[in-house]
């Protein structure tokens, strides 16, 4: 019996929350709003060239650095290998 009392009143909560006049706007729409009445964001388009050119360099960088990783350990182990007595 409680159960269903449980869900009718989770029923009439969304429903008071969806028939809600005015919702209020997060901090981050609110904080944008008042950023761009003052000066308007400019039209972006929907795959910025110039961020592109960033993360291609500093991503081919991580790919020499996780490279040259594998090869020290290689190297290494090969070396550690090669002197442990048989």
């Amino acid at each position: 019996m409680g159960h269903q009392q449980d869900d009718a009143e989770r029923e009439f909560d969304i429903k008071w929350a969806d028939n809600a006049e005015h919702k209020e706007p997060s901090a981050r729409a609110r904080m944008l709003a008042a950023r761009w009445k003052e000066n308007p964001p400019g039209p972006v388009p929907f795959r910025g060239e110039a961020e592109g050119v960033g993360p291609r360099r500093s991503s081919w960088i991580s790919t020499v650095i996780v490279l040259g990783s594998v090869v020290a350990v290689i190297v290494l182990l090969g070396y550690v290998n090669s002197r442990a007595p048989y």
